[in-house]
């Protein structure tokens, strides 16, 4: 076994007795959670190790990346693309995403529609919630929750667009468990309209326990997962 190998090994067995703590106590089963490996500023070489641990899923947050690690990598994954997305990268997106988390507004929508359509793909979405009191912060992406109920009114009209759950980040300078008791209350209203739109992207390496208490079942890990990321530039 390489050291690296060996190295990532030893991340996810910590990580998968974190979450396996975090489900007892929420009184859950493991089998509801599903592990997204974060994989911007990895090379290639560790998205393929992955697989050999198990891994199936893996997120990356910039297209310009995405688009050639998914060339390079040897292995299959399913790919998420988790980061803030520019309508005019939707088209390169969807020819790779599995799954798009961060759709947070109608114009976006469109996009990927138009590029879904073009293929003739089912690309399935996830909507993105800003969860910060203080106000939507650009800088983060995600729609107010008050605008929650209509953009997904639109998704499910569209032709080529499946609305699979929702996701969100917990707010920079609050407690991760106060912003995620939000985002379960909001699910709740969410899913008597969407009840097949059960996937809930919530959780990272530092703040997964309270995501998985508060019902998330896809979480997104990076650095505790493959160490402190390489220094780009």
């Amino acid at each position: 076994m390489s050291n690296r190998l060996s190295e990532i090994q030893s991340n996810l067995e910590i990580i998968q007795a974190r979450i396996e703590s975090a489900c007892t106590v929420a009184g859950r089963d493991i089998s509801e959670i599903t592990l997204i490996a974060v994989t911007k500023t990895y090379p290639a070489s560790d998205v393929d190790l992955l697989k050999q641990l198990g891994i199936e899923n893996v997120g990356e947050n910039r297209d310009q990346e995405a688009s050639a690690k998914k060339l390079e990598v040897k292995s299959e994954f399913k790919w998420h693309f988790i980061g803030q997305l520019q309508s005019n990268k939707a088209k390169s997106v969807v020819n790779y995403a599995d799954l798009i988390h961060s759709v947070d507004r109608w114009s976006l929508a469109k996009e990927i529609q138009k590029s879904a359509q073009g293929i003739d793909k089912m690309q399935q979405v996830l909507i993105q919630v800003d969860l910060d009191q203080s106000g939507p912060d650009p800088t983060r992406g995600g729609i107010w929750p008050a605008e929650l109920r209509e953009l997904a009114q639109l998704i499910n009209q569209a032709s080529h667009l499946e609305l699979k759950g929702l996701m969100s980040v917990a707010p920079l300078g609050e407690k991760p468990e106060l912003a995620f008791a939000r985002l379960k209350e909001i699910r709740v209203d969410f899913l008597k309209e969407n009840p097949g739109a059960q996937i809930l992207s919530a959780g990272m390496s530092d703040d997964l326990e309270s995501a998985i208490l508060h019902g998330a079942t896809h979480l997104r890990i990076g650095s505790a997962l493959l160490g402190e990321r390489p220094k780009i530039g």
